[in-house]
């Protein structure tokens, strides 16, 4: 079972967690949210907010764009999809950034692969089984390509949060990019598989592994009780960062939150924690904030 649906065990199968288990893939009963009592929802008003279309090197790639309906010069803020997509909840994401004066930009990271948004969990993970890492960030470079061309933004101002999946590409962005800012990754792969013997040539490197050549800090948001990242590959990285020679690498800070699960931040999902996202989404700011991203 993927790490994002940890903790959907059969006794648990109540309607709710029914329903995140069997459309998991990607907010798919948006109009009725599985856990519509802490759902975030944020509204559009003073944004410009929808669809668009991303240049990049074999055509146009789907994503979703938010900012202030007024003024120019905002700060980009990239927005990395759960494994599920740009569903409701990251568009809201996208949204919440808005309303803080960002342009945030959620692009559709394996949209030549397939669409996970409405589909099985089972079909979800082939499709994004091939994605490679090379492809992701050229998209995403092509996604500050397109903020930069909109005239609306600052791209010397640059950030970028994921989450799960989205989560380690940030740290591999910070890896890539020379013109990243700051960098939030939310309960993200840290280390290679001990059980694969040979690296994945789609996905041939972990962020431990890039430690020493990280180009802008991260600041990693973990839960003590997440079943599919062990705490003791948290403290690997942690220790990697510290033990690093690099600016980056020791500027970078972890969190855990002990009480903590996977995809805390959720907050359509039952793996909702509202202290440790509420916590984390501050720290988000701040660290933005801090280091030249906002």
């Amino acid at each position: 079972m993927h790490e994002d649906l940890i903790g959907l065990m059969p006794e648990e199968l109540t309607r709710r967690t029914f329903i995140a288990a069997s459309l998991a893939a990607g907010f798919a009963l948006a109009v009725q949210p599985i856990a519509a009592q802490t759902v975030i929802t944020t509204d559009s008003e003073g944004l410009e907010a929808g669809d668009v279309k991303i240049p990049v090197r074999d055509g146009e790639m789907p994503g979703y764009r938010a900012m202030p309906a007024k003024g120019k010069n905002f700060p980009v803020a990239l927005v990395v999809q759960e494994i599920f997509g740009v569903h409701e909840h990251i568009k809201d994401i996208c949204r919440r950034f808005a309303k803080l004066g960002y342009m945030a930009i959620a692009p559709s990271l394996y949209f030549r692969q397939g669409d996970t948004t409405q589909i099985q969990m089972e079909e979800v993970m082939k499709i994004v089984g091939k994605v490679p890492d090379e492809q992701v960030m050229s998209d995403l470079d092509s996604t500050v390509a397109y903020a930069k061309a909109s005239g609306k933004a600052n791209a010397k101002h640059l950030g970028i949060t994921g989450f799960c999946w989205g989560g380690r590409i940030v740290w591999l962005y910070a890896e890539h990019s020379k013109d990243l800012k700051a960098g939030v990754a939310w309960y993200g792969r840290l280390v290679p598989n001990p059980n694969q013997k040979t690296p994945n040539p789609l996905t041939p490197k972990q962020p431990i592994e890039l430690v020493d050549s990280l180009k802008a800090p991260v600041l990693g948001l973990y839960g003590g009780k997440d079943q599919g990242i062990p705490v003791e590959s948290v403290e690997q990285m942690r220790a990697a960062l510290k033990k690093s020679k690099s600016k980056q690498a020791r500027a970078s800070e972890i969190i855990v939150y002990p009480e903590a699960g996977h995809g805390f931040h959720a907050d359509y999902r039952p793996s909702y924690n509202r202290e440790a996202a509420t916590d984390g989404w501050r720290r988000l700011q701040a660290w933005f904030k801090k280091y030249g991203a906002a």
